[in-house]
């Protein structure tokens, strides 16, 4: 590729917080420009934000429709490469359709869809088309996660037995939906977050990273939901007992009314040999733990080649002992998807670490998490078997 991917944007202007992070990963490794929005719902808005962003008033849309159906129009030179969907929830599947329906690929903030159905109808697009579709699971970017992932499947651990992942945060501790709190007010309400809350937010990135490190895949669970802030509409707080299709036991807790916790998602996984401790708020370590020897502390760095894995170092922008995040991890689910569609442009073959990052596939056994997780939390059955099905 002697250019940069071309972005168009539905959602995201200047009053929203995720589309700015995604523009900061997008824009990080220099191989993709915004070059068109649909960036509100506000004409106002979406104006001001195009403004904002340096866009062409004629690639300033007011609506994901007209974006779509006119850059397709254009010439293929000049037109967009993909669609990047951050609008809330309800607002995913009918712009991700009509992306790959006019023959562009497509990122979507996650959960993917609304519903279950809408998922597994996006799928079917995306094997008709043939198009690449990424969903921003952003803790599998983390290169000492990939590090993970590499080592259980190496099998440093031997058989994995247990698996605890948790994901405290206490800013919905308050009904802050009704005190004029923009994002608490989409994310607790049903008719535009979906059937779950907290669960729906950020249970499903815990439930992603345990199947991501592992490579194994939840068949049954036993859940527990609850909305402890009086009037609020979705569940605020969770716990579920997991069993994977390796034979794996699991728990996962999933809070967002852990009053004084920021973003502290946490993740250990034990095998026969010894066990993995990684966490969010240290993320450029990862914790070894060994049955019959001390344990040993890996650390991320593009210079650790000898010691780590392909997908972490690939993954590593600096050598060791530089700090890389929150925006650097979202950047590596971009740096991989535009790898991968650059090299379909050229006709050539991407490596198997730029092909590491969250799919459609990905975004089904999300939706159907919380589809399990809420119909086992509503069940007076112990353990619900883990159904895909719309």
């Amino acid at each position: 590729m002697n250019r940069k991917l071309r972005m168009g944007m539905v959602g995201g202007g200047k009053d929203a917080f995720i589309g700015a992070i995604h523009r900061f990963a997008a824009n990080m490794d220099g191989l993709i420009e915004v070059a068109a929005g649909a960036l509100s719902i506000n004409p106002e808005i979406a104006v001001d934000s195009g403004k904002s962003l340096f866009l062409p008033a004629n690639r300033t849309y007011l609506t994901y429709d007209e974006m779509i159906s006119k850059e397709a129009a254009l010439p293929a030179d000049e037109r967009i490469d993909f669609v990047t969907i951050v609008t809330p929830n309800f607002a995913h599947f009918a712009p991700a359709m009509m992306a790959l329906d006019h023959g562009f690929h497509v990122v979507i903030e996650k959960p993917i869809t609304f519903t279950l159905d809408e998922a597994l109808q996006l799928k079917k697009k995306v094997e008709e088309t043939g198009l690449v579709l990424c969903l921003t699971h952003t803790y599998s970017g983390y290169p000492m996660v990939k590090q993970a992932k590499a080592m259980v499947a190496d099998g440093v651990l031997g058989k994995i037995r247990k698996v605890w992942v948790e994901y405290p945060q206490g800013w919905l501790s308050k009904l802050s939906e009704r005190e004029g709190n923009a994002q608490a007010a989409w994310r607790t309400d049903p008719k535009k977050s979906g059937k779950a809350g907290c669960m729906g937010d950020i249970g499903t990135h815990a439930a992603h990273l345990s199947e991501y490190i592992t490579g194994a895949k939840i068949t049954h669970l036993c859940a527990d939901l609850n909305a402890l802030v009086p009037g609020r509409m979705l569940d605020d707080d969770g716990g579920v007992l997991l069993k994977f299709d390796n034979g794996a036991a699991g728990v996962l807790m999933a809070s967002q009314v852990a009053a004084g916790e920021e973003n502290a998602l946490k993740i250990r996984i034990y095998g026969e040999k010894g066990g993995l401790e990684w966490a969010q708020h240290e993320p450029n370590t990862l914790l070894v733990k060994w049955l019959d020897a001390p344990t040993q502390i890996l650390r991320a760095g593009a210079n650790y080649g000898d010691r780590l894995s392909s997908y972490a170092t690939s993954n590593c922008r600096t050598p060791g002992g530089h700090p890389e995040g929150y925006l650097e991890a979202f950047a590596n689910i971009y740096h991989n998807f535009a790898k991968t569609i650059s090299a379909r442009i050229d006709g050539s073959t991407p490596t198997k670490e730029e092909l590491d990052f969250p799919g459609v596939e990905d975004g089904i056994r999300g939706m159907a998490f919380i589809d399990n997780v809420v119909a086992s939390a509503q069940s007076d059955i112990k353990w619900t078997e883990y159904k895909i099905n719309s």
